[in-house]
């Protein structure tokens, strides 16, 4: 038999042990930098240091630094766009004035559905069908450069018809003496832009309810197809009888993207120092029931830079937007370049004779 005292010494002797267990435990999560002391961020899509420079420690190297996440709705709630802002602040001194120069960098990600008006859906369109992007593998649906990527989500996940799309968008701001100015983001590398896109589509299709049983995930190397920028020249972006008057008084490139059976992109962009590229014209073909469902409902002709056509049995649209700086505002320049790109591309994968050649300009 064992008294009372020796009991409650053995008892406090065996809590002494635990508590310095716990202790220990707890100081090596800490120095390892274990998980339950790591921030998460944007619906717990991310976590901190779990890779992608732009969510490690690579990213808080200037002085002052911090890193914040907002978030406006819950996707899936209500059927409408949420979104999560991540952003890094910090300062630095500028040697022509006494005030440092404040800098962010901001990484936005959205779920929800396309945009439904026409215009809007352009934009979008034009936004992450961007030349500069290079196509998931595995057959996923999506594009990812460094600095946007989207996703166009399983059919389980549409909202009034529309599709769903998961969305990166970077951009980075210095606020000095000499106003704000624009400047390239490069939120990391390809791969780990893709694993922040899948990840982040995870997170948002549990929570709006659409999930498929298997997370999304590629297994094959992520390759960049995309060529680097260069200064745009007739035909633009390699397709017979794609031509405009580029002028000298605006810098121009074409950024030739993906060049596929299944999807073709290319984009023309002007340049501004102290500005973000301006998009001026954009062209796609999507064979891809997923990525074609994108295009659904947006007025159709060859006035309105969109048609439809079978090519080798698929369900195929080509799609142009030019803008102001480029184009008449849908007039005959512009139908004659979308009738030139319809049929270069349309013979290259085999297509046959595209449906709703007329239209309204737009």
């Amino acid at each position: 038999m064992v008294d009372g005292g020796k009991r409650r010494r053995r008892w406090a002797v065996l809590g002494a042990a635990l508590a310095g267990a716990v202790l220990i435990s707890g100081v090596g999560l800490w120095a390892t930098d274990g998980r339950p002391f790591k921030d998460r961020y944007c619906w717990e899509s991310w976590q901190q240091d779990s890779g992608p420079r732009f969510l490690g420690d690579h990213a808080l190297g200037k002085s002052g630094s911090e890193r914040v996440a907002v978030e406006s709705g819950t996707p899936g709630s209500g059927g409408g766009t949420a979104t999560c802002t991540l952003t890094v602040s910090s300062a630095v001194p500028d040697d022509d004035s006494p005030q440092p120069i404040g800098f962010q960098d901001r990484v936005t990600l959205s779920y929800g559905p396309v945009p439904e008006a026409p215009e809007e859906r352009r934009d979008w369109i034009d936004r992450y069908f961007s030349g500069s992007a290079s196509p998931l593998p595995d057959g996923l649906d999506g594009l990812v450069s460094n600095d946007r990527a989207m996703l166009v989500l399983p059919e389980a996940c549409d909202v009034d018809g529309r599709p769903s799309a998961v969305t990166l968008w970077a951009e980075s701001w210095g606020d000095g003496h000499r106003g704000k100015r624009a400047m390239p983001l490069s939120i990391a590398t390809l791969p780990d832009v893709s694993r922040m896109l899948l990840d982040a589509a995870d997170a948002g299709m549990r929570k709006a309810g659409c999930a498929p049983e298997e997370p999304l995930r590629t297994t094959a190397p992520m390759a960049r197809l995309a060529e680097d920028g260069d200064g745009a020249e007739n035909p633009v972006c390699r397709i017979p009888g794609v031509t405009f008057d580029l002028g000298e008084d605006r810098r121009y490139e074409q950024q030739v993207g993906v060049v596929g059976d299944r999807l073709q992109t290319c984009s023309v962009v002007s340049r501004q120092l102290g500005s973000p590229d301006e998009p001026e014209a954009q062209f796609v073909m999507a064979a891809s029931p997923r990525t074609a469902a994108v295009f659904a409902g947006l007025p159709e002709g060859v006035g309105q830079g969109l048609v439809r056509t079978a090519c080798d049995g698929r369900n195929t649209v080509f799609y142009a937007h030019v803008g102001p700086g480029l184009g008449d505002g849908g007039g005959k320049k512009d139908r004659q370049v979308f009738e030139r790109f319809t049929d270069a591309v349309g013979r290259r994968v085999g297509c046959e004779p595209a449906k709703g050649t007329e239209g309204a300009t737009r």
